[in-house]
């Protein structure tokens, strides 16, 4: 066991933020940043005309749009801890690098808007988690506004996502009327005040025993009265703080507050260090690899390409794992076949990045990829040598085959598409079987093909014709058989995925079953390992 490994550990935290669209979670993840005294003067997203814009939205699409369309990683010091944050898209088109993204986090904070409750987008992303078994911790946002009642919230959590919640805090007056929460530990209420600077500085949080007469002044009788009620109903049937139900992901700790108006942000992050895990063991093909172990070891959860447009570079997302990492060090890229140095390695608050000398497990670190990177790769130090497990690649829901307005930028026209399909961005499929070789693009939402559009032309200069396409499925060929040979139906294509997998792509679910039931043995999958 390796003391300062395990000291480090100890004080690191890397965690995800997901919610439905517009639940306010890119707002949230500023706030975090702003108390962590990572930036001093918080962007807003809603002001479009202002030149501000939310720090983790570094793409020029997203400023435009007002909406996060990539996960971004950024890296800040709170209270001694080293915090690694992952802000990732909410928007359900941009669904498929969410679920990488989670792969490289311990746990993850669930956003629900407090008048709308839990959204479908929440629900996907939530069983993402859940498939993972990481711990969820919720933050019931907007309560500024009217909003449900918070026991008709902890009821849906329950009914809707099955597990029950635990409130750290509970909100006093939610028609509107919003006065502060209580906390539920030292029984001392927060009390809420309009924040003048409009959520770009931090907010001064004023306290008072529950049963003192300034709370009773501040709230007044009839909501005193009924916060105690809503207090007696709480202790006596809700759900206690038990940490094991939170690791196992039975229970989520739940708190309220108004992420716009910097209010309940820096309490909900004191008890958010508190109660969560510091980094775990991670799963390899050789089994659990501790994380003070004195081996090296990392993976790549995220390829993104032309972060600086003006160097056109392209950086590898990578998650420490186990042991110390050294700018300059010699490991061995296992799906390479190879030892690399990782030199120029950098940290992140958005696009903007900082050189780094070390790092630890639990860390999010950049390294410059000449192209040589792919997602789920692992990199080693030492013996013995493993892999970490593979992300998952979901079948698209979109397709359109695409090709370059003008034939002369062909060369571009390839580079880019490969490069974004590296990224994760889009995937790619060559129809084999129409007489010559054609590509199509698939996405989860059409929304994707308005980024693909907007990169190639910023990107890379290309402008693109796209022909939409009829199928709507996309499944794996898991035996090794020849394709041509099969029985499928009319409207049934044959193509090969980026890393030429045999695939079949479908018009309807009729086909699917068509194509199993009509080709004895044949085992088809709508995921993938990269």
């Amino acid at each position: 066991m390796n003391n300062e490994i395990l000291n480090r550990i100890k004080k690191r935290r890397t965690f995800a933020i997901i919610s439905h669209p517009d639940a306010g979670k890119t707002t949230l993840t500023e706030k975090l940043l702003l108390y962590g005294g990572a930036i001093h003067l918080a962007g807003s997203v809603k002001g479009r005309k202002a030149a501000r814009h939310a720090t983790s939205d570094w793409m020029e699409i997203e400023k435009q749009r007002g909406i996060s369309v990539t996960s971004s990683a950024m890296q800040f010091n709170y209270n001694g801890y080293s915090i690694n944050i992952l802000d990732t898209p909410g928007h359900q088109d941009f669904s498929e690098d969410t679920y990488r993204t989670l792969v490289a986090a311990d746990s993850a904070v669930m956003l629900i808007d407090g008048a709308k409750g839990v959204e479908p987008q929440t629900i996907k992303l939530f069983h993402v988690c859940k498939m993972r078994n990481i711990p969820i911790f919720t933050f019931v946002n907007k309560m500024d506004r009217a909003s449900k009642d918070p026991f008709e919230l902890m009821e849906e959590i329950e009914n809707v996502l099955g597990i029950r919640s635990c409130p750290i805090n509970w909100p006093i007056g939610t028609m509107g009327n919003f006065k502060g929460v209580y906390h539920r530990e030292d029984k001392n209420i927060e009390m809420y005040g309009k924040d003048q600077s409009h959520g770009a500085n931090k907010a001064a949080a004023e306290f008072a025993p529950v049963e003192s007469e300034q709370a009773k002044k501040y709230i007044g009788d009839s909501l005193h009265q009924q916060l105690m009620d809503e207090i007696d109903l709480l202790e006596g049937a809700g759900d206690p703080l038990d940490m094991q139900k939170v690791l196992t992901g039975d229970l989520t700790p739940m708190f309220f507050g108004s992420a716009i108006n910097n209010f309940g942000v820096e309490s909900f992050l004191d008890k958010f260090l508190e109660y969560t895990l510091s980094p775990m063991p991670r799963e390899s093909d050789i089994g659990l690899i501790p994380v003070d172990s004195d081996q090296f070891s990392a993976f790549v959860f995220k390829i993104q390409a032309n972060m600086d447009p003006a160097h056109r570079d392209r950086l590898a997302f990578v998650r420490i794992c186990s042991g110390k990492f050294e700018a300059g060090m010699d490991a061995y890229h296992v799906q390479g076949d190879k030892n690399i140095r990782l030199a120029q390695p950098q940290q992140f608050m958005a696009d903007e990045r900082s050189s780094v000398t070390e790092a630890w497990p639990g860390d999010i670190i950049g390294l410059f990829d000449p192209g040589i990177f792919g997602l789920g790769d692992t990199l080693i130090t030492g013996k013995p040598i493993f892999k970490y497990s593979g992300i998952p690649l979901f079948a698209p829901e979109r397709f359109a085959r695409i090709s370059p307005e003008d034939s002369l930028k062909r060369k571009q026209f390839v580079r880019g598409v490969t490069q974004l399909s590296q990224e994760g961005a889009i995937q790619t499929f060559k129809q084999t079987d129409v007489g010559r070789e054609e590509l199509v693009c698939g996405v989860v939402g059409v929304l994707q093909f308005d980024v693909l559009k907007y990169r190639l032309k910023s990107e890379y200069n290309v402008d693109i014709n796209f022909e939409h396409l009829p199928f709507r499925f996309v499944r794996w060929i898991q035996e090794k058989i020849d394709p041509e040979k099969l029985s499928l139906t009319s409207t049934t294509r044959i193509a090969k995925d980026i890393h030429d997998r045999p695939v079949l792509l479908f018009a309807n679910d009729w086909s699917i079953h068509w194509a199993t039931d009509n080709n004895k043995g044949l085992t088809l999958s709508d995921t993938a390992i990269r």
